[in-house]
C-alpha cells in the first residue's frame, strides 16, 4: 500500500513491493474479509431499479459454493473458461470462484459478435463458459466448432439442453472448501488485446498481477482506500479498465463496489447513480466524461460528493480538467497502461503538478521509460517508445501461445508498449500517438493526440479522429474527422474556421488539411477512437 508523502519523489522513494511466493487472488479478495461482520462487498443496480447486496461473508460462501460444482464437474488447475458476463453478482462470484481452483478466468466482452468470441474461446481452448440468457444464443451457435468447450453455465433466464443453471449447481454445492496453493507466478486470467494493431492477442497473467496493479490504482485515486469509500465505473468488467482498476482492487481493500452498467450510457443516469449511493471513487474513461460535460448544471438536481475520479484510454485536454475542478469538485487523475502492463503512469493531484496534456509521471514501483528503437532510454524531449522494464509485478507472463508475439514484445530487459510519447525534464510523460498513428507529414512527424485535444477545445466540435492521409506534394497531411455538437451545421466558413483555430494553437505544419464531418468515430469498447479503421476508410474511398 502506498505511504503518503509530502511530494512525488517522497512517495516514489519510498515504496516497495511485497509479493508473497503464495498468493491467490480469490482468497485475497474474499476470504481474508468475510470474518462474519457483514462488511459490504457488492451493491448491485438492476435496469428495473431492485438494488441486492452483498457482504464479503457472502462472496465466500457463494464463490466456494460455485468453485465445489466446478470442480465437480470437471473443472481444475490451469483450466481455461470464459467469463461472458455483465456488471453483476454472478461475475464476481465467477472471478473468485475460478482464482480458488487454480483456474484460468477469461474475462469476456458481452457485445462480442459469434466471430469475436469463437476465436478467443479457440484460441485459450476454453474447457468452459459462464454466460447469460442474453449471450447464450451466440454461445451455442458456435458451440460444435469448439471441441474443447465441455462446459456452458447460464445465470438466469431458461436453458436449452446441456446447459448448467448457475444459481442451481452453486445450491447444491458446500460451503466449505479449501482453494488451490497457487504461487504469484501461477496463471490466473487471459484477458485477449482489443485487437486495434492485429489480431487480438490473449495477455496470460499470474495472480500477482493484482498485487502489481495496487499502486497504479492508489495513487490516481489520492491514496485510495480512504474511510467511506465507495467505486463505480462505467467500464465494463470484462476489460481491464474494469476488473483490474476497480472491482479486484476495491476488493483487495475490502472496499464495497457499485455494480451497473446500462445497454447504452447515460451521462444524468451516472450523476443520479453516483448521487444516490454515494459513490466516493471512479473511473470515467474520456468519452464518459466528455458526455457527462454536456449535462448542464448537474449539481441543481444530483447531490453527489466524489472524492477520486480517474481517466485513461485517451489523453484529457485543459477543457475537461477545468470541467472536473468546477462541476466534479475536483481534479481528475489520468494515468496510463495497457493489457500487458496496466498503471504504470498517473498523475496525483496531492503530491504532484497537474500539467494539462500530460500522462503524468511513473506510478511508484515501475521503472517506465521513453526508448529508441534498439532500448535505449532517449533525451528528454525526444520521441520514442514508451517502455517498462522488467521484471515488474503489474507484467504479464506471456502472449497466449504466441512466443513470436511475445519476443517481439521485449527489448532487453525493455517490454514495449507500441505507444510513442517524450518524457520531458521533469519525468513527465506526453502522448505522441500509437507507433503507427504517428505522421510524417513534409518532413515533420506529427502525433495526432495534440491535434485531437485542441480540436475537441473548438466550440463546435464534439469529438475528433485524427489520422494521415496520401498528399501528391507533401506525402502525408493531417486529417480530422469530426463529431460536431448538436444544433451545430457544418459549412465552409465552419470548416476554415476550425483549421484556422487549430493552426493558431499548435504549429503551422500540425493543423488538418483536411476535415470530414461524419456522424461518430470507430471506438473500441474501451472508449478509444480506432486511428486504423479510419485509416481503412480512407484508403477505400482512394481506391474506389
Amino acid at each position: 500500500m502506498l505511504i503518503k508523502g509530502e511530494s512525488y519523489r517522497a512517495v516514489y522513494d519510498s515504496f516497495t513491493w511485497n509479493i508473497p511466493l503464495q498468493y491467490n487472488i480469490g482468497v485475497d479478495v474474499c476470504d481474508k474479509w468475510a470474518d462474519g461482520s457483514g462488511r459490504p462487498a457488492l451493491i448491485y443496480r438492476q435496469e428495473n431499479g431492485q438494488v441486492d447486496r452483498y457482504t464479503f461473508d457472502d462472496l465466500k460462501r457463494l464463490s466456494n459454493r460455485l468453485a465445489n460444482a466446478l470442480a465437480a464437474r470437471g473443472v481444475g488447475r490451469g483450466d481455461r473458461v470464459g467469463i461472458m458476463l455483465p456488471q453483476c453478482p454472478e461475475t464476481g462470484l465467477a472471478h473468485v470462484a475460478l482464482y480458488k481452483l487454480g483456474a484460468v478466468a477469461v474475462p469476456l466482452f458481452t457485445l462480442f459478435g459469434p466471430d469475436a468470441l469463437q476465436y478467443r474461446l479457440a484460441n485459450c481452448r476454453a474447457k468452459g463458459i459462464i454466460t447469460d440468457g442474453a449471450n447464450l444464443d451466440k454461445v451455442m451457435a458456435i458451440k460444435e466448432e469448439l471441441p474443447d468447450l465441455e462446459l456452458v453455465v447460464q445465470a438466469g433466464g431458461g436453458r436449452a439442453a446441456g446447459v448448467l443453471d448457475f444459481w442451481g449447481i452453486l445450491d447444491q454445492a458446500s460451503d466449505e472448501l479449501t482453494p488451490a496453493d497457487t504461487s504469484a507466478e501461477d496463471p490466473a486470467m487471459i484477458i485477449y488485446t482489443s485487437g486495434t494493431t492485429g489480431p487480438p492477442k490473449g495477455a496470460l497473467h499470474p495472480h500477482r498481477v493484482l498485487l502489481g496493479h495496487m499502486p497504479g490504482v492508489e495513487f490516481p485515486h489520492n491514496f485510495f482506500p480512504q474511510p467511506d469509500d465507495l467505486f463505480w465505473t462505467p467500464a465494463d468488467w470484462a476489460w481491464a479498465g474494469g476488473l483490474l482498476d476497480v472491482l479486484l482492487p476495491s476488493w483487495h481493500h475490502g472496499v464495497p463496489v457499485l455494480a451497473f452498467r446500462a445497454k447504452k450510457f447515460d451521462p444524468e443516469q451516472a450523476f443520479a447513480m453516483i448521487a444516490e449511493f454515494r459513490v466516493k471513487n471512479s473511473f470515467l474513461p474520456p468519452t464518459a466524461l466528455k458526455m457527462m460535460r454536456q449535462v448542464p448544471d448537474p449539481r441543481q438536481r444530483h447531490d453527489f460528493a466524489l472524492r477520486s475520479v480517474g481517466s485513461g484510454g485517451e489523453t484529457l485536454g485543459e477543457g475537461l480538467l477545468d470541467w472536473g475542478r468546477e462541476v466534479l469538485g475536483l481534479t481528475v487523475n489520468e494515468f496510463y497502461g495497457q493489457t500487458e502492463a496496466n498503471l504504470i503512469v498517473a498523475n496525483c493531484s496531492e503530491v504532484m503538478e497537474i500539467r494539462p496534456g500530460s500522462m503524468g509521471l511513473a506510478v511508484p514501483g515501475h521503472v517506465v521509460e521513453v526508448v529508441d528503437d534498439e532500448g535505449n532510454p532517449v533525451p528528454p524531449g525526444q520521441v520514442g517508445e514508451v517502455a517498462v522494464k522488467s521484471p515488474d509485478p503489474v507484467m504479464f507472463l506471456e502472449y497466449w501461445q504466441n512466443p513470436d508475439a511475445t519476443h517481439e514484445k521485449f527489448r532487453g530487459d525493455w517490454a514495449l508498449t507500441g505507444d510513442m510519447a517524450i518524457k520531458d525534464e521533469d519525468g513527465y510523460f506526453w502522448f505522441r500517438g500509437r507507433s503507427d498513428d504517428l505522421i510524417t507529414s513534409a518532413g515533420y512527424r506529427i502525433g495526432p493526440a495534440e491535434i485531437e485535444d485542441c480540436l475537441t477545445k473548438h466550440p463546435a466540435v464534439a469529438m475528433a479522429g485524427v489520422i494521415g492521409a496520401p498528399d501528391e506534394m507533401r506525402g502525408t497531411i493531417v486529417k480530422a474527422f469530426l463529431v460536431l455538437k448538436p444544433d451545430t451545421e457544418a459549412t465552409p466558413q465552419l470548416e476554415e474556421d476550425i483549421k484556422n483555430f487549430v493552426k493558431s494553437r499548435l504549429a503551422a505544419h500540425e493543423y488538418p488539411r483536411a476535415l470530414e464531418f461524419v456522424e461518430n468515430l470507430p471506438m473500441t469498447a474501451t472508449g478509444k477512437i480506432m486511428r486504423k479503421d479510419l485509416r481503412q476508410r480512407e484508403e477505400a474511398k482512394k481506391a474506389g
